[in-house]
C-alpha cells in the first residue's frame, strides 16, 4: 500500500518533541519520514478520521516497533469505530513503553466489543494513583459507561463521584466529565439536576476554548447562570463590594506613615533656669583678680578699670548717707585709730 501524501508545509517539528524523542533510534530520513506522517494524523483526526489512520498506518509500516506510531494507530482506529484494532496497537504500545496512560482507551475499547465486564477488570487493574489526573477522570467516565452498559446506573453516577468533579471550576477535561454526569442523572430520572450539569459542561467548554493556550492546570469559574444576566450580576457584585468597603474606611481611617526620627525633645526633661548672662571680663580683670588672689590688693586700683569701679561704690555709700540723715538717724561717730604715740603714759596697751 503506497503511503499517503505529505504537504510540504508539514515538517517534523510539528509533531511533539516528546513524541520525536521516540523516533531517536530510527535513521534521519525515515525518522523525518515517520514524523511528517504521525504529525498530519493529529492534523486530520478530527476534521477527516479516516485520512489519519491512513498517516498512522503508514507510520507504522515504517516505524512497527515505536510506541507512539502504534499509540497514534490505536487512537485513529478508535476514531473509526475499530475498537478490535485499537484495542490490539494500545495493548502493543502498553507493552512495548511499560506506560498504561491509555486504559480509559482500553476500557472504552472493550465496551466497543462488547466486554463491559472486561472493560470493568481493565479498570479495576489499573493503578490510579500511578495515572496523571487527565488520565483518572477519562478512566473514570470509560467506567462509568461500562456500569451503564450492565445497567448499573447508580454504580454509574457512583463512578463519576471522584474528587476532580468540580462544579464551580472547569479544567481541560471537565466538560466531558460534567455531561457524562448529566447523562447518567438524565437515565435515572434527574432531569433537572441532569439540565444543570448538562449547561455547566456547555459552559466550561465556552470557557475553555475562549482560553485556549493556558496551562493545563489553570481553570476557569463556572457558573451556569444565563450568560446574559451575568454582567449585570457582577454589576451588583460590585457594588456591594463597595458598599461594604465605604463603612470600613470611615470607621479605620489609613494610618499616617511614621514620622522620621527626630531628635530628643526638650519637654523630656524639664528646663533648668537659664543663669544669668556673666559679665565679659578683659584681660585687665582676670590680671587684677591674680593679683588680688596673691596678697597685692594695691596693684588692683593701678588699673583704669579697677578705678572706674570704685567710683559707683563710693557714690552708693553717699546715698546711703543721705538716706539715713533724712530719716533723723544719728551716724555712729567712726572710730578713731590708735597709734603708740597717742596712747597715754603708762597704758599697757
Amino acid at each position: 500500500m503506497p503511503d499517503p501524501f505529505l504537504p510540504e508545509d508539514i515538517t517534523a517539528r510539528d509533531l511533539a518533541p516528546a513524541a520525536r524523542n521516540e523516533l531517536k533510534t530510527l535513521s534521519k530520513e525515515n525518522a523525518e519520514r515517520v514524523a511528517r506522517h504521525l504529525a498530519m494524523a493529529s492534523r486530520l483526526i478530527d476534521e477527516d478520521p479516516q485520512l489519519a489512520h491512513e498517516h498512522a498506518l503508514a507510520a507504522v509500516r515504517h516505524a512497527g516497533r515505536i510506541g507512539v506510531a502504534r499509540e497514534t494507530l490505536a487512537i485513529t482506529a478508535y476514531a473509526n469505530g475499530d475498537f478490535a484494532l485499537a484495542l490490539r496497537e494500545l495493548r502493543t504500545q502498553r507493552r512495548i513503553t511499560g506506560r498504561n496512560d491509555n486504559v480509559a482507551l482500553i476500557v472504552d475499547s472493550e465496551r466497543g466489543v462488547g466486554r463491559p465486564e472486561k472493560a470493568l477488570e481493565e479498570g479495576r487493574a489499573a493503578d490510579r494513583e500511578a495515572l496523571d489526573v487527565a488520565a483518572r477522570v477519562e478512566l473514570a467516565i470509560a467506567m462509568s459507561g461500562a456500569r451503564l452498559d450492565l445497567g448499573q446506573t447508580e454504580l454509574a453516577l457512583h463512578e463519576l463521584d471522584i474528587p476532580e468533579l468540580d462544579p464551580d471550576r472547569a479544567f481541560e477535561w471537565s466538560p466531558g466529565l460534567f455531561a457524562a454526569r448529566a447523562n447518567v442523572l438524565e437515565d435515572l430520572g434527574r432531569t433537572d439536576e441532569a439540565a444543570s450539569w448538562r449547561r455547566r459542561a456547555e459552559v466550561a467548554e465556552e470557557a475553555l476554548l475562549a482560553h485556549r493556550g493556558a496551562d493545563e492546570d489553570d481553570f476557569i469559574f463556572v457558573d451556569d447562570t444565563d450568560t446574559e444576566a451575568l454582567p449585570a450580576e457582577e454589576e451588583h457584585a460590585a457594588d456591594d463590594v463597595a458598599s461594604e468597603q465605604e463603612p470600613a474606611s470611615e470607621q479605620e481611617p489609613a494610618a499616617a506613615p511614621e514620622p522620621a526620627e527626630e531628635p530628643e525633645r526638650e519637654t523630656a526633661v524639664e528646663p533648668e533656669p537659664e543663669p544669668e548672662p556673666e559679665q565679659d571680663f578683659t584681660i585687665e580683670d582676670e590680671v587684677s583678680e591674680i593679683l588680688i588672689a596673691a596678697g597685692i590688693e594695691g596693684a588692683a586700683d593701678t588699673t583704669p578699670d579697677a578705678a572706674a569701679a570704685a567710683e559707683p561704690d563710693a557714690t552708693l555709700v553717699d546715698t546711703e548717707d543721705a538716706e539715713s540723715e533724712a530719716r533723723g538717724e544719728q551716724q555712729p561717730a567712726p572710730e578713731e585709730s590708735t597709734t603708740e604715740d597717742d596712747r597715754p603714759d603708762g597704758a599697757l596697751f
